[in-house]
């Protein structure tokens, strides 16, 4: 099992930049693949972007492409993700989820590791 806990959200103007984070702890999450989802009131979760923990290969979601992007960093027996986010737009507004599964995949139901959530308003 693979503890997620996020945080770095708040609100930003458009065109401005945020970081959140997301602090992985547990046996072996560098063996997992991680992921950003978001979603926001009324519409499904979606992918935002997702990296292989060992090999560090990222993937991103055409929306974000270009405007986000993914890190990690070891440290000790916890693992951090960030996902950096500028030129934000109203549309990124959302509860952006860390999660954490075996193996790469944009569908939300096949990672079954979460964290609470962070929200990012973008007014504009």
């Amino acid at each position: 099992q693979v503890q997620l806990v996020e945080s770095g959200g708040g609100l930003v103007q458009a065109g401005g930049s945020l970081r959140v984070s997301c602090a992985a702890s547990g046996r072996s999450f560098s063996f997992y693949v991680m992921s950003w989802f978001r979603q926001a009131p009324g519409k499904e979760r979606e992918f935002v972007a997702g990296i292989r923990w060992s090999g560090g290969s990222t993937s991103y979601a055409d929306s974000v492409k270009g405007r986000f992007t993914l890190s990690r960093i070891n440290a000790g027996n916890t693992g951090y993700l960030y996902l950096q986010m500028n030129s934000l737009k109203p549309e990124d507004t959302a509860v952006y989820y860390c999660a954490a599964g075996p193996r790469f995949t944009t569908t939300p139901s096949d990672y079954s590791n979460w964290g609470q959530g962070t929200q990012v308003t973008v007014s504009s």
